[in-house]
């Protein structure tokens, strides 16, 4: 089953094998989708304002027996461009389950950041401290890692969006790795210190340790386009040249 998450109400895609989960959803009761809800069984629903879709996958991980299991958004979905924006080219599941004949794992395409990742996750997401102790929990918890983590950081190379499908397996054994380590972080980082933005601290970092997981576990990626419902074209192309441009500018910044 691939799940979409949501937080608000939207027109799913008519497509076998999706379901739409609906994430906060102990954060705000008011809100009655006609939705799977985050908030049932052994679940995190109340962190969502700090976890985003992680609430989500977390439910994934705990109350489901797929044998392949995969996350999406409302207005976010593995399809056949970037360029796309509706659901008619949304990958149907059978479709994605065929993707993993020769693959491990789907993920997004990779984003290029103008500066390497430990950089740019400062720009908005985080702060030096914060990083320093979740490398520190990284290695006490999973020293084997910690040469991927610098690796990853040290690049500008980054599937985003905490979306992937794979065998139930691999989830379930990603989800393990990755709530151990935020889990872990949480007991010492004081949100209140932190901007509203910042405040989703934990989804912005589930985003880069999917890629860390992944580089240590030698896993074979499919990276597909992702169809942007809602992102206006112009908008779209826009950040398709941006992605070009700071490809070639990290480039030429390591020549140098």
């Amino acid at each position: 089953m691939i799940y979409i998450a949501s937080h608000k109400a939207f027109e799913p895609p008519q497509l076998d094998g999706y379901c739409p989960l609906q994430v906060g959803a102990a954060v705000h009761p008011e809100l009655h989708l006609d939705f799977q809800k985050d908030s049932t069984g052994d679940q995190i629903s109340e962190k969502n304002p700090n976890f985003c879709e992680l609430t989500g996958l977390y439910w994934i991980w705990k109350n489901t027996n797929d044998p392949y299991k995969g996350l999406v958004h409302y207005r976010r979905y593995f399809g056949k461009s970037n360029f796309a924006r509706t659901y008619q080219s949304v990958y149907a599941y059978q479709a994605l389950v065929d993707r993993l004949d020769g693959s491990d794992i789907i993920l997004p395409y990779v984003e290029y950041f103008k500066q390497n990742a430990k950089d740019e996750i400062m720009i908005r997401c985080c702060t030096p401290e914060i990083f320093d102790r979740l490398r520190q929990v990284v290695g006490e918890l999973h020293p084997q890692y910690l040469s991927d983590f610098d690796q990853f950081f040290s690049d500008n190379r980054c599937c985003l969006f905490n979306m992937l499908f794979c065998k139930a397996e691999w989830f379930d054994a990603y989800c393990g790795w990755l709530f151990s380590i935020l889990f872990e972080l949480e007991k010492d980082v004081d949100l209140s210190k932190l901007d509203p933005y910042r405040r989703r601290l934990y989804g912005f970092l589930g985003e880069r340790l999917l890629n860390v997981w992944v580089m240590h576990q030698h896993l074979k990626a499919d990276h597909l386009p992702v169809v942007n419902t809602e992102t206006p074209f112009s908008q779209t192309l826009t950040y398709a040249r941006r992605r070009v441009t700071n490809r070639l500018y990290f480039a030429a910044h390591r020549r140098a």
